[in-house]
């Protein structure tokens, strides 16, 4: 059991020499780590982790660690040596079941207990897993990855393969499992897939993608039921049957809080935090579990540039202290790789802003900009990487609309 510091202040700055316990052996939860030494951290540090891996990156499991094109080992984010190099001490393979928020104490799976001056929580989320009983796959951890791939190589040439869900999960996956050859359908509920994140046309737009590609889309759709026949597994649709060798789910994620629910920490589709991501005086959180006021609402973000930012974030609240801690303001940043193709988006738009394509075409590579009032809330564009970025600073800016369309046209 560490030893927790002296002179720590309920609302001040976090002691130099005292003790931190970061829960999620995340992306969040390392880059919390990293940046605690990097501001003058010098105490007991100890990452928890549920999985028995060292801190890995998720985006490629879905493509490169999938196809085969990478060893699981090469999506780790710190080896051994630059783990012991920071001074930190994992305990991986252990699952956090509790939280006392007043004495800042996380308890462990094996009875253990870890007392510290300040706690990271950084347990991100799990995927949703419909139909886990008839065999059907989910795709979050490496462990997922390595299962799924399996499954592809053992069905053979010809796998086939359905897809629960177009959103980026679904659709990468859809776009790794043809380039290796297999026959793939995506089912989807949504008319337009990707609508709540990008909006109706842009959402539609990349929708194309599939078909493109030789992948059929079906937009929708309801699956009425999942059922092993033999050695294969049938997806009832309503008035079509698809017979499949593997399933996979990309339903989306619910945040990892139920070792949380008797902290007295707010639980609200994730951990709710202030403007500086503190949940509690002591207790930050970060990465997909986080909710913390954006715009003006309480806003939760599953993205990877968004809990490496966050993991920074948070380590850089509990070393100002509570009182002094500046708010945490992003500019929303997410990618995602399909067919070959580059997906990047920058900001966060509503579902119903004006879209502009500013920048090629819609059927083929674009840039467009999001209209929200007189304001750019987002640039999104198709393999489009240099001038995306163009936007960034009149984001971080909070620009209007009429300056971008003006660097749009200069």
């Amino acid at each position: 059991m560490a030893e927790r510091g002296t002179s720590y202040g309920e609302r001040g700055p976090l002691d130099p020499e005292g003790t931190v316990v970061v829960v999620g052996a995340s992306l969040a939860g390392l880059r919390s780590a990293q940046a605690l030494r990097r501001g003058g951290f010098r105490g007991s540090l100890t990452v928890v982790g549920a999985e028995p891996h060292l801190p890995y990156d998720r985006p490629p499991l879905s493509k490169q660690v999938l196809s085969g094109a990478w060893e699981p080992a090469k999506t780790q984010l710190a080896d051994r040596a630059s783990i012991d190099a920071l001074g930190v001490h994992t305990l991986l393979g252990h699952r956090a079941v509790a939280l006392d928020v007043e004495a800042r104490s996380v308890e462990l799976d094996d009875g253990g207990r870890i007392d510290a001056d300040a706690v990271v929580v950084a347990t991100g989320a799990i995927a949703r897993h419909p139909y886990a009983d008839q065999g059907v796959r989910v795709l979050r951890t490496l462990d997922d990855c390595i299962a799924l791939r399996e499954s592809i190589l053992r069905a053979g040439e010809g796998c086939r393969v359905v897809i629960i869900g177009a959103g980026f999960i679904g659709s990468e996956v859809a776009a790794t499992c043809a380039g290796l050859g297999c026959s793939v359908w995506v089912v989807e509920m949504l008319l337009v897939p990707m609508a709540p994140a990008l909006g109706e046309t842009i959402g539609a737009a990349l929708g194309t993608l599939h078909a493109r590609n030789g992948v059929e889309l079906l937009t929708g759709v309801a699956v009425r039921a999942v059922e092993r026949r033999d050695d294969r597994l049938v997806v009832s649709l309503g008035d079509r049957v698809l017979e499949a060798d593997v399933v996979v789910a990309g339903v989306g994620v619910v945040p990892e809080t139920g070792w949380l629910s008797s902290s007295g920490l707010t639980l609200e589709n994730g951990v709710v935090c202030d403007e500086a991501l503190f949940a509690a005086d002591g207790i930050v959180a970060a990465g997909d579990l986080a909710r913390w006021p954006f715009r003006g609402a309480l806003t939760r973000i599953e993205h990877w540039q968004m809990a490496a930012d966050m993991g920074e974030g948070a380590a850089a609240a509990l070393l100002a202290g509570r009182a002094s801690a500046s708010p945490f303001v992003p500019v929303p940043y997410f990618w995602s790789d399909q067919y070959g193709m580059k997906i990047q988006m920058l900001g966060r738009p509503d579902p119903d802003d004006e879209v502009v394509v500013v920048d090629g075409a819609l059927d083929d590579r674009f840039v467009a900009l999001y209209r929200h009032g007189d304001l750019l809330s987002a640039a999104v564009a198709l393999s489009r990487p240099r001038q995306l970025m163009a936007y960034r600073a009149l984001l971080e800016a909070g620009g209007t609309f009429d300056e971008a369309l003006a660097l749009a046209r200069g």
